[in-house]
């Protein structure tokens, strides 16, 4: 991977050697033909479990370690809702990178079904390295898996991830923190919006190390005159008490 201009020095890492092929085993085992079928109907599917609480916690503890991060966005600078988070820098830590490898081709299965049924030219590596190298060849070199912190009042206003021409078009969220016990509130929510109907609202349960994989920006819904296009759209409803952080998976690199 090409890396970002101010990689820092070695940095602890939250995750053991070991670790890592636990974890590829953990995506492996998962049903990829029944996700697949809810990521088609629905644009979003739960992966259950896949992070232990330990791997939160060590997830979360990092947050304040600034090496490990090229840049902090306060959203309500930007209008983007109220909290904060920070993009990771090259190298990745272990866990962030064995996410991303791990859950990249089961998803790329997804993407070209999608990008098959659009009618769209191109297509999609078996490989997180081989698309990654087509986002770096057009100047996409800046790495984009973050994490999210909320406090009190915090939320995130619906939007996209599209960070340059090429997009994968699905991405995972994951919940390092406990519903009930580190906050209330903050939902994980969805829409859609289908040609020439009313948007419809998607709230996804998460518990803590639950993912969810979900549209970047589009998926197909069968018409009957063929396929087209439903645009989705994600956020985070407020937070009425105590804290919350998410790790974000996105596999196109950004410009």
């Amino acid at each position: 991977m090409t890396a970002d201009a101010s990689t820092p020095h070695a940095m602890p890492e939250p995750i053991a050697p070991d670790a890592r092929e636990r974890l590829l085993r953990r995506i492996d085992g998962y049903d990829w033909n029944a996700l697949g079928a809810a990521l088609d109907e629905r644009g979003w599917a739960l992966l259950p479990k896949l992070l232990g609480a330990s791997q939160c916690a060590a997830l979360v503890e990092a947050y304040d370690e600034e090496p490990r991060y090229r840049s902090r966005i306060v959203m309500q600078r930007h209008g983007f809702g109220r909290g904060e988070y920070r993009y990771f820098r090259y190298p990745l830590p272990p866990m962030v990178q064995a996410l991303r490898e791990g859950l990249y081709p089961p998803l790329a299965r997804v993407a070209e079904g999608w990008r098959a049924a659009l009618g769209e030219g191109g297509g999609y590596p078996d490989s997180l390295p081989a698309f990654l190298a087509r986002c770096h060849a057009a100047g996409q070199t800046r790495p984009t898996p973050l994490l999210l912190r909320y406090g009190e009042g915090d939320y995130n206003c619906l939007h996209q991830d599209v960070y340059g021409e090429h997009v994968f078009p699905l991405q995972t969220a994951i919940l390092l923190s406990q519903p009930g016990r580190d906050f209330e509130g903050g939902e994980f929510v969805l829409t859609e919006q289908r040609p020439r109907m009313q948007s419809r609202a998607q709230v996804v349960p998460l518990r803590q190390g639950d993912a969810v994989a979900f549209a970047v920006r589009q998926r197909p819904q069968r018409g009957a005159r063929g396929f087209y296009r439903v645009n989705l759209r994600h956020g985070v409803s407020a937070l009425r008490a105590g804290a919350r952080h998410t790790l974000g998976v996105i596999f196109h690199d950004a410009q």
